[in-house]
């Protein structure tokens, strides 16, 4: 199947705001927020002034979003560097296996080197996910042993 990787714009926010709820679906979440709460949010977080994420979508052939890697960049990384962070990659299950996950990648990793004074790509996974683990293990890429992450939602204090 030919799928195109291009970032998201405007026409995109409802299918994007759709492909969420695949997402946490995926991930086992049964409670998922109504639809136009999830557009609102997507809206707010792609095209606000000023923006608070960037993403890319992957379309398939009859322009459905089969795909998305979501990334912001933050400051500082090595020394007065940034970097690109890597919050979420997603290829709907009909698409994994072949290589449309790591043409994201690559498409990340290219959009991080063409930012000047970008230093670096970072993501993380959860150490219970062993198919993400081994999809990045495949692309060469090395677990980092150092960061402990920590986590407070903030409607509970």
């Amino acid at each position: 199947m030919t799928v195109t990787i291009r970032p998201a714009d405007r026409r995109d926010i409802v299918a994007v705001a759709e492909l969420i709820e695949e997402i946490e679906r995926f991930y086992g979440s049964t409670e998922i927020q109504p639809l136009e709460e999830r557009r609102s949010q997507v809206e707010e977080a792609l095209f606000g002034s000023p923006p608070l994420a960037s993403a890319l979508l992957v379309e398939d052939e009859a322009g459905d979003l089969v795909g998305l890697a979501a990334y912001s960049f933050l400051w500082p990384a090595a020394g007065s560097s940034h970097s690109l962070f890597l919050k979420e990659l997603y290829v709907r299950g009909t698409l994994r296996r072949q290589g449309v996950g790591a043409r994201l990648m690559a498409e990340i990793r290219a959009r991080a080197a063409a930012r000047p004074g970008c230093s670096r790509v970072e993501w993380m996974t959860d150490r219970d996910n062993p198919n993400a683990r081994a999809f990045y293990k495949s692309l060469g890429f090395v677990e980092f042993d150092g960061k402990i992450v920590y986590r407070v939602d903030t409607n509970t204090g």
